[in-house]
């Protein structure tokens, strides 16, 4: 994360980029907020959430055209059902992809790398130093500052200028420093953009043209098959290659102390490197490893997001129904059926006269207002047909009294706006739930059960508890709400918001900030 006008904005790991919005969950940004001394914000709150392959798999048709999809073929033909073909170059591929080069310590391999940088920089040869994230960016650039080596570094707190430094990374003497961020979407022309420098194109094929330094391994070959892409376009001249020590994450990962014992049976000695195609060949199993447990991981939140998948359908396409329907009350009409059915049957199975049973509070929390304790009483007890009859005549009688105050539309307006927010509001909670149940319904595993199975059992009763919930909800609000009368006193008009006051915590004795002259607690801030 990087700190930027007061706020942590996220990097993505992968591209090197901001992501405003984005914050961490449980708590964790937070923390950060107060570790960096900046205003600590409310948590995030989930109000509806796909993963990519979902989202991806609602158009019609997909496709696409890159130049590192080779290496993902599988997960492209398992997830999408899209096969992968690779069409070959307009002009043949002249760049020198050179062997890695192995060292034991980082000390060791930083030397190396500026030793390089060093020697492509005094022969004007343009340079691409692409490195792991933010940190190492800025590491790489102290060490050639110590040198007195001249450069510019693109990372996520300068990619405003992305575009203008990538695709100037051809010219003579350009030494830039990057994260995978790497400019996509800009061509790097030899000579740069500039049509004056274009007599430079010649001179710099003759140094060798661009020059990409991986000062790594990325757990991707994906993402070092993008580094090396930026040199070598349609047909130039370029060179490529990648400097890996034993402490690096990825050799750690793999296991240095095996390369160690090979390294050592060969010889090598301090600040020297081993350059063999084998080592390069171990390197990509160690990558097709990592990518392999990381598809793995996709995968199964795949599997776990198809069962919330088939809930989201349902929700949105009802939401999308009643957003274009003509007539609402039919909704509430058919859920008033479903209601009464439902307190029917508790009412038979109420064998108790007690007034605080089950059913009683059940029954009353939807009654609510709209009936007194005496009726109430009574009406529990009233045969099964009477019963029924008495709950619709009511719902029937509040209905008619917001139409005669607002008129049919408005009436039917105001039934479809609060059923489209108790959907709204009662599947953010169902996500919310469903996020800490995928979090802990894992340890299932040890008491010998398919943790995927125990999540579609466990959804599935909390889905039909909300779909019964957004029925009793609309049916109780219906019941107990009541139109206002309009104040007829004159009205403050109010001015524009003060920004001073946008996001901050208003006193309820303070003036509103809506300018109104009020205090906040008898204008905005109301109860």
């Amino acid at each position: 994360y990087i700190i930027k006008d007061g706020q942590v904005i996220i990097i993505d790991e992968q591209t090197g980029r901001q992501l405003p919005g984005r914050r961490f969950g449980d708590g964790l940004h937070q923390s950060i907020e107060a570790k960096e001394r900046v205003e600590v914000q409310n948590e995030n709150q989930t109000l509806a959430s796909i993963t990519y392959q979902n989202y991806f798999k609602l158009y019609k048709k997909i496709s696409g055209c890159t130049g590192t999809a080779a290496t993902e073929a599988e997960e492209f033909f398992e997830i999408y059902n899209l096969p992968v073909i690779s069409i070959p170059t307009n002009k043949k591929m002249i760049r020198n992809d050179w062997n890695d080069q192995i060292f034991r310590s980082l000390k060791e391999k930083d030397d190396a790398i500026i030793k390089k940088i060093n020697e492509c920089s005094k022969n004007s040869q343009p340079l691409l130093v692409f490195t792991a994230n933010i940190n190492k960016s800025e590491h790489y650039s102290e060490l050639l500052k110590k040198e007195g080596i001249k450069h510019t570094v693109l990372n996520a707190k300068n990619h405003e200028r992305e575009a203008e430094i990538i695709a100037n990374a051809g010219t003579k003497n350009s030494v830039i420093i990057t994260t995978s961020i790497s400019g996509r979407g800009v061509d790097i022309k030899l000579g740069g953009i500039n049509p004056e420098l274009n007599k430079e194109k010649d001179e710099i094929k003759s140094l060798g043209g661009l020059f990409v330094i991986g000062t790594e391994r990325m757990e991707s070959r994906r993402v070092d098959n993008q580094a090396r892409g930026r040199s070598g376009r349609q047909g130039d001249e370029g060179s490529s290659i990648f400097f890996v020590s034993l402490e690096d994450d990825l050799m750690r990962i793999f296991g240095s102390e095996s390369m160690n014992n090979i390294l050592e049976k060969l010889g090598l000695k301090d600040g020297e490197s081993i350059d063999h195609p084998w080592i390069n060949k171990a390197l990509e199993r160690a990558q097709q490893k990592v990518e392999a447990r990381n598809f793995d991981i996709r995968k199964t939140l795949l599997k776990f997001d198809n069962v919330l998948n088939d809930q989201r359908k349902v929700i949105f396409s009802q939401r999308n129904n009643i957003i274009g329907a003509e007539n609402t009350f039919e909704y509430s009409d058919e859920f008033l059926k479903e209601i009464i059915i439902k307190l029917s049957d508790l009412k038979k199975l109420n064998l108790s006269k007690d007034k605080n049973s089950e059913y009683s509070v059940q029954i009353k929390s939807i009654l609510g207002k709209s009936f007194e304790d005496k009726e109430i009483s009574s009406i529990l007890e009233l045969k099964d047909e009477s019963f029924e009859k008495e709950i619709h005549d009511k719902f029937s009688k509040k209905r008619f009294e917001r139409e005669e105050k607002l008129g049919k539309n408005q009436a039917q307006e105001l039934e479809k706006r609060i059923l489209l927010q108790l959907i709204d509001q009662n599947w953010k909670s169902h996500i919310q739930y469903l996020e800490q149940l995928r979090g802990v319904i894992g340890l299932r595993s040890y008491g010998n059960r398919d943790p995927l199975i125990e999540y579609k059992k466990e959804a599935f009763s909390l889905f039909e508890t909300l779909l019964f919930k957004l029925k009793s909800d609309l049916i109780t609000i219906l019941l107990n709400v009541t139109i206002a009368e309009k104040n007829e006193e004159k009205e403050v008009e109010p001015t524009k918001i003060d920004p001073k006051y946008i996001g901050k915590k208003m006193s309820r004795n303070e003036p509103c900030f809506c300018g109104s002259g009020k205090k906040y607690k008898r204008c905005c801030g109301s109860l």
